[in-house]
């Protein structure tokens, strides 16, 4: 029998489960299908790049969770999953991308036949991976079924993290260092930017110090001079260019755990809006974290920094953070909680947080941020890299 290769024990697999079980027992849920792939990985170890077919790990009202995903990728859940096989459940190639059949349709039958076909069936409605098609197929097969929405019900169960998601989050935290002192060693003028971004993926990849690598849910943003306004812009081929900064929004990965980090590189003297940036938001990241504590709120957080950007008179009209750990693309986010005015969720000891101060101008970006973890008695921030404005003549 295949002996998977898991990164966390049985023990805090099955810890996890029982807290999903909670959750779903309050919220009148029997049964879960769980699309999101941080939440399969979460609950049951399975890892691949599988995510853009229909695939989802089923909780039911005992014994363990079930696999459900494309027949040629159940050997991957073998591989990566502490089920057992007969949990592992596979659907035909041809329910691949069909206009004829849904998977939807077969893991109808596969509940039917397991008796589940009469329960409330809890669905996340608003996952980018659970399409209207899937949902369409599970009523149409399932008309005895009773759906309801469990948007984001495993995700809150995953914002107080363990022992060993933090150790992971710190190695992350090290190739992301790494990953920043690989971007200012090697940018110039001149460089192309395409080659800075094959720079930043081999120090993200190599590791450090032993520790290896994993492909982040984000590619690297870095846009430059007045393109930095906008916050999610990739790369090109064109060479970085005397005068402009450029904002370097990165992630380290390490076991699907993330640590994103970003800083500003100007290259050349920096301009007085840059300065007055670079004051305003340390400034306000320092008041920020001075209330990141246990019994204060998210909204604790935002108020501060936001107070103090308008002492500055700048207005930031979007949130300044939200959590962070296991994720897969498009988003190393956790979709629960944000830093921002009216979030009242309590901070607790082991919640992990992106401190997000970007600043997208008119004409000019700016990001100088932290990932920050809630202790006993404050806030620890994961990586150390110098906190400023980069400059490199």
């Amino acid at each position: 029998m295949t002996q998977p290769n898991l990164k966390f024990s049985l023990g805090e697999y099955a810890a996890r489960l029982e807290k999903t079980r909670r959750a779903m027992e309050a919220k009148g849920v029997d049964l879960l299908i769980v699309s999101d792939p941080s939440n399969m990985a979460w609950l049951t170890g399975y890892d691949g790049w599988s995510f853009y077919v229909h695939q989802a790990v089923i909780v039911p009202p005992q014994g363990e969770p079930i696999w459900f995903g494309r027949g040629q990728d159940a050997s991957g859940a073998k591989f990566t999953a502490y089920l057992k096989h007969d949990n592992i459940v596979g659907y035909p190639d041809h329910y691949v991308q069909s206009t004829e059949r849904h998977p939807m349709d077969y893991l109808s039958g596969i509940l039917t036949e397991r008796g589940f076909g009469k329960l409330t069936i809890g669905v996340e409605m608003d996952n980018y991976w659970f399409s209207a098609a899937a949902f369409a197929a599970l009523q149409k097969h399932l008309p005895n079924a009773r759906f309801v929405d469990a948007t984001a019900l495993v995700n809150w169960q995953r914002a107080v993290k363990s022992d060993t998601e933090i150790g992971y989050m710190r190695n992350a935290a090290r190739i992301v260092e790494a990953m920043h002192a690989r971007i200012f060693d090697k940018i110039e003028v001149g460089m192309r930017k395409c080659d800075l971004v094959a720079e930043i993926y081999d120090a993200g990849t190599r590791g450090v110090d032993g520790i290896g690598g994993d492909y982040p849910a984000i590619v690297p943003l870095l846009p430059s001079g007045v393109e930095a306004s906008a916050p999610h812009l990739t790369w090109d081929d064109r060479p970085m260019k005397k005068g402009e900064g450029t904002f370097f929004e990165i992630a380290g990965c390490y076991n699907r755990y993330h640590l994103p980090l970003s800083r500003t590189v100007f290259l050349g003297k920096p301009t007085q809006a840059f300065l007055d940036a670079e004051k305003a938001t340390l400034e306000g990241m320092e008041a920020g974290l001075a209330v990141a504590r246990p019994g204060n709120t998210c909204e604790d957080i935002a108020n501060a920094f936001f107070g103090v950007l308008k002492k500055y008179g700048i207005v930031k009209d979007n949130r300044t953070g939200y959590p962070i750990g296991l994720s897969y693309p498009p988003d190393w986010g956790e979709r629960t909680m944000s830093l921002r005015p009216g979030d009242r969720t309590e901070l607790k000891p082991g919640m992990t947080f992106h401190f997000m101060t970007g600043l997208w101008l008119d004409d000019m970006g700016f990001e100088t941020t932290e990932s920050i973890l809630i202790t006993e008695s404050g806030v620890e921030c994961f990586a150390d890299v110098p906190r400023k404005l980069m400059v490199k003549d």
